[in-house]
């Protein structure tokens, strides 16, 4: 846990409240079979070798397109959105609710053919992933280095099991993460001129130019926000990927001035939790923090202008990566914003 977002003071703080057994073994099983396995593997467009330079800076190269790709969830969903299906066989992070549907980061992709090496942040079975003989592992990057959702303590078991690509996910707008999934897809044989590609992406554009009429016609104050059971979060649009875009579409999102390590927000008690006056709430939907229904209880968010009005929309505060993915949020919040009332 010491790297990407620690738990006490970044995004893996609000998420959370070994290794494998015989690694050799894994190792030399995963290694003799993975070329004939990787054939089962179904889809790439594009044969012969393969090399992609990742967010890290490392060029990674194999002799063949990956045929077995194991990946964070959220980065398989954007993958799949850009016409990334078959070869990507598992995947790790939030996949399923308790009920057994698709966790909302799955997007579209179809979890019941999927093997789940870790349903939660902390789980990634390493046993489990090396028996698919991966060609390649995905995921994204929040901090330099850091693979997320992929166990320090595991970390270098994992990564000796198949190469990895990361891509940067914070710091950097929504759109230029976006195109980026996108030249990783086409580099794994997607059709970026596909109808499915090409209307999401227009749908997209679409989206963000009505955000911005919004903006400018209503310049209502946001703030992007997560709840726990003993703090606030205040989020930062200077570092969270979505955030930083919207505010360059013109909207007002509120800029934390107490940022804590890492500056992706600034957590504040619950008395404290009016300090920023905002006439709409962002509200993290993650399954791992509080809904409104379970912050109804705590008299603070209760006062709230923001929640007195009504003015609370639901915030993916992971957005996944793709046209098809990122348009809905943008949607959702013009909506918020064309119908917001100034009350702070």
């Amino acid at each position: 846990m010491s790297t990407t977002r620690s738990l006490t003071l970044t995004r893996r703080g609000i998420l959370a409240a070994g290794g494998a057994v015989g690694i050799g073994a894994l190792l030399a099983a995963c290694g003799g079979d993975k070329k004939d396995a990787g054939s089962s593997g179904g889809g790439a467009a594009k044969s012969g070798p393969w090399s992609f330079t990742d967010d890290r800076g490392t060029k990674v190269t194999l002799d063949r397109v990956p045929q077995r790709i194991v990946a964070f969830t959220g980065t398989a969903a954007a993958l799949y959105d850009f016409g990334v299906d078959k070869q990507v066989v598992g995947v790790f992070g939030p996949t399923t609710l308790k009920d057994g549907t698709p966790d909302p980061q799955a997007g579209d992709i179809d979890v019941k053919r999927l093997t789940v090496i870790g349903n939660a942040f902390g789980q990634f079975a390493v046993e489990k992933y090396a028996g698919l003989s991966p060609d390649l592992l995905i995921t994204n990057m929040y901090e330099p280095g850091a693979l997320w959702f992929v166990p320090d303590e595991s970390k270098s078991q994992i990564t000796k099991l198949a190469k990895t690509v990361a891509i940067t996910s914070s710091r950097k707008p929504l759109l230029k993460i976006i195109e980026r999934y996108a030249e990783l897809a086409g580099s794994l044989g997607a059709d970026l001129k596909a109808k499915k590609v090409t209307d999401a992406k227009a749908r997209f554009e679409k989206a963000a130019a009505e955000l911005r009429t919004a903006a400018k016609s209503n310049p209502v104050k946001v703030l992007a926000c997560s709840g726990s059971a003993n703090l606030f979060y205040a989020s930062n649009p200077g570092v969270n990927a979505d955030l930083m875009y919207f505010k360059s579409l013109g909207v007002d999102v509120i800029v934390p001035d107490k940022l804590d390590k890492g500056g992706y927000f600034e957590s504040l008690s619950w008395e404290n939790a009016d300090k920023y006056k905002a006439d709409v709430l962002l509200l993290d939907n993650r399954t791992a923090t509080l809904q409104p229904k379970d912050l109804a209880a705590k008299p603070s968010w209760a006062q709230l202008p923001a929640v007195k009005a009504g003015q609370i929309a639901p915030w993916s505060s992971e957005p996944r990566f793709s046209y098809a993915g990122a348009a809905p949020l943008i949607e959702s919040l013009t909506k918020a914003v064309k119908n917001a009332k100034k009350v702070s």
